[in-house]
């Protein structure tokens, strides 16, 4: 059986990280925006993922709490791909 609360677990400690390391990626000098348009692909991904958790989690009733986390995650994910794709956007101006 699929262990959900340890997979938003281990998906909140990735969310953190890339929370942290992708401001910095987007103000290193040398990032092409084919680099940064992959890295806007794979959050979006991960935003998509965050959803699909989140759904699972309340489709097997876990509680308020633990649901109340995986939207986070999604929205963490959501504003981190709305970052990039602004950092993309002022890049082909």
């Amino acid at each position: 059986m699929t262990d959900w609360l340890e997979i938003l677990k281990q998906e909140t400690a990735t969310g953190e990280r890339m929370g942290r390391e992708v401001p910095d990626m987007l103000a290193h000098p040398d990032i092409s925006a084919e680099q940064v348009l992959a890295l806007f692909s794979a959050l979006d991904k991960q935003a998509d993922f965050a959803e699909k958790l989140k759904q699972a989690l309340e489709k097997f009733g876990h509680d308020f709490p633990v649901i109340t986390a995986a939207e986070r995650l999604e929205e963490r994910y959501a504003d981190l791909a709305a970052t990039v794709a602004d950092k993309l956007k002022a890049m082909r101006k």
